[in-house]
């Protein structure tokens, strides 16, 4: 497809700047429009107020990060963020998954929490709208944010009782990837991954609000210099690791902490929905974990089963000893 796209997001937005990256490396021409209200794009197309939202050459209207990079690899072929084997590839759905459902309880914990955070974010957000409104006008739209995005902590399990999980799972995350990209640039090798953009978009929001970015740049600045390098990779060339030789030891420690973490949140988030129940309950890191469920999420938990579960036979047994090892099949199989 020949034409140029326009992504409309806005920098405060984690899977906007994950798009925006992917996009980057994969070298496909888009204009960035990120002033105004892109979630005002979605709704006037009929979409759900998900953004950011992509209008492809031909006028097309899409949102939703995951599908769209999905969408993007069937429109374009070359530098793609799958990799070529089928149990690499089921790997970094399951880490861009990660990223987009769990890390993000991080971003939206941090954000929301600490009065600085807070108070930054306002500026940030209502800034990427329009930079100079009206000063009344301005600290109305600031109120109106906050107090919109603080109702809604308890909604996606940002609470107190639920903060030392939180809190804890992004300190794993920054110590194991730091010490990862000291040895190899990216997840699954020398080229980034689907599974790096869904991390990417949290962490780039972690490390520019206060409070998460301070614990980033002091425990993982290499993590942090990452970041900053897969912002635009589209220089980068690489190559897949070897499918037969074992993952790298920061993907089975991510694995694992899945299967400590957020797939028993994804199974208890399901039976919660399943049941009608108004919370879920669930032991995390040894703490109690509780929230409302979440009907996305127990989608995205079916998405996993079926894929895993649709993979042929060979490639399955593979993907199954890896997930038992670490402890994520119980959850997934």
């Amino acid at each position: 497809m020949s034409g140029l796209y326009t992504l409309h997001g806005f920098d405060p937005s984690p899977y906007s700047v994950k798009m925006r990256a992917l996009m980057r490396y994969r070298r496909i021409s888009f204009v960035w429009d990120a002033l105004g209200s892109p979630r005002d794009v979605a709704v006037a197309a009929g979409l759900p107020p998900v953004i950011p939202v992509l209008r492809f050459p031909d006028g097309r209207l899409m949102n939703d990060s995951t599908p769209l990079a999905y969408a993007l690899e069937r429109e374009h072929a070359g530098r793609s963020v799958i990799p070529d084997d089928l149990v690499l590839a089921y790997l970094s759905d399951l880490l861009e998954d990660f990223g987009d459902e769990w890390i993000t309880k991080m971003m939206f914990h941090y954000r929301w929490y600490y009065a600085p955070d807070r108070a930054f974010a306002q500026t940030w957000i209502v800034s990427s709208r329009d930079p100079t409104m009206e000063e009344q006008k301005r600290r109305q739209a600031m109120q109106a944010f906050n107090d919109r995005q603080v109702g809604r902590m308890a909604l996606v399990g940002c609470t107190e009782q639920n903060r030392p999980v939180i809190e804890d799972s992004y300190r794993f995350v920054l110590d194991t990837l730091d010490r990862h990209v000291r040895s190899q640039p990216y997840l699954l090798g020398s080229r980034p991954c689907l599974g790096d953009f869904g991390l990417y978009g949290q962490l780039q929001i972690l490390s520019v609000d206060p409070t998460p970015a301070a614990e980033m740049r002091a425990r993982a600045p290499d993590l942090f210099c990452w970041l900053m390098r897969l912002d635009d990779a589209s220089g980068i060339e690489g190559e897949w690791v070897d499918p037969a030789a074992p993952l790298p030891e920061a993907v089975e420690a991510l694995l694992r902490h899945m299967g400590q973490t957020y797939l028993p949140f994804l199974a208890a988030n399901a039976r919660a929905v399943q049941d009608g129940a108004p919370e879920l309950e669930v032991e995390l890191l040894g703490r109690a974990f509780s929230q409302a469920p979440f009907r996305y999420q127990a989608k995205c938990y079916d998405a996993l089963r079926k894929r895993r579960a649709a993979l042929p036979a060979a490639a399955l047994r593979r993907v199954d000893a890896i997930l038992e090892k670490a402890g994520c099949l119980a959850y997934l199989a």
